[in-house]
């Protein structure tokens, strides 16, 4: 079998979950302007509420996932409510938050681990079957369709929120200037709460659809953080547009770098281009 159609498949598969992670984290992002660390172990919480309600208590796989959502999207804005409200109303500096969403991902990681052990555990369809296609030769999963398309309808969705409605519209006021935001009328404190509800439910979607390609550990979350921000980076902090290119420019270039050599120096990969980018274009692909 040709090997260049299945690595294809492989990028875009990969592209599109860098995409998913990329999109909430710039939405966090690019709405307070500080990097939100937390936001990682936002996509381990998800995952493991499927697990548990799922694997261990036997619930219905779709409602399952529904909870793995909307509790990764709870947490992600009590955490916002508990910790980062209070530091930004006292004019708490970036690196202070920085250190807070640090210590935020450290505990929640540390409790998951205490409540489900440190080994590795696998998700499944409620099937039971996971079906297989080809597609010009290359083979791709049932799981792997779903989270293509999972990408680009989260992308639609997030793409007209932020242009047609009044939240989008407040969003990227806050964005632009939070004061002048609070002169004008904006409860930003309100706006910039539901901004982590949707960013962390989308974190939780990511944690879900990784842990059933893939399979899930308690610190699952840094090493697909650390590739959204790679993404993000690459295709420019606080654009929509530039989360999708930099997740498939990465994607693309993590698989084919790892074609003729071992899978080990995809980490490797990821933060060369990512080096390359900050050096010849901080602004990323597209300008915010």
């Amino acid at each position: 079998m040709d090997i260049i159609p299945q690595i294809i498949i492989n990028s875009i598969i990969a592209g599109a979950i860098y995409t998913i992670i990329a999109l909430g984290f710039n939405l966090i992002y690019s709405t307070v302007k500080f990097f939100d660390i937390g936001y990682g172990v936002l996509m381990t919480v998800g995952s493991y509420v499927v697990f548990l309600l799922f694997k261990k208590l036997g619930f219905d796989f779709y409602l399952s996932i529904l909870f793995g959502i909307i509790t990764s999207g709870v947490i992600g804005y009590l955490i916002y409510k508990i910790v980062y409200y209070p530091l930004r109303g006292r004019k708490a500096s970036n690196m202070v938050l920085l250190i807070a969403s640090l210590g935020v991902f450290i505990v929640i990681q540390a409790i998951i681990a205490i409540l489900f052990t440190s080994q590795f555990q696998t998700l499944t369809l409620s099937s039971g079957v996971q079906k297989i296609y080809e597609v010009f030769g290359a083979f791709i999963t049932q799981t792997q369709v779903v989270i293509f398309i999972t990408a680009f309808v989260l992308v639609l969705v997030v793409a007209l929120i932020l242009k047609k409605t009044m939240l989008g519209k407040m969003i990227k006021a806050i964005g632009d200037n939070e004061d002048v935001s609070k002169i004008v009328g904006i409860d930003t404190k309100k706006i910039i709460g539901y901004v982590f509800l949707i960013g962390s439910s989308i974190a939780g979607v990511a944690g879900i659809l990784v842990g059933l390609d893939t399979g899930i550990e308690p610190t699952m979350g840094m090493s697909l953080l650390l590739k959204g921000v790679v993404a993000t980076i690459i295709g420019g902090i606080g654009n929509i547009y530039g989360a999708i290119l930099g997740g498939f420019f990465l994607g693309f270039v993590e698989n084919f770098g790892i074609w003729q050599i071992s899978g080990e120096w995809k980490e490797a990969i990821a933060f060369a281009i990512l080096i390359i980018f900050l050096i010849f274009r901080p602004q990323g692909i597209l300008r915010k």
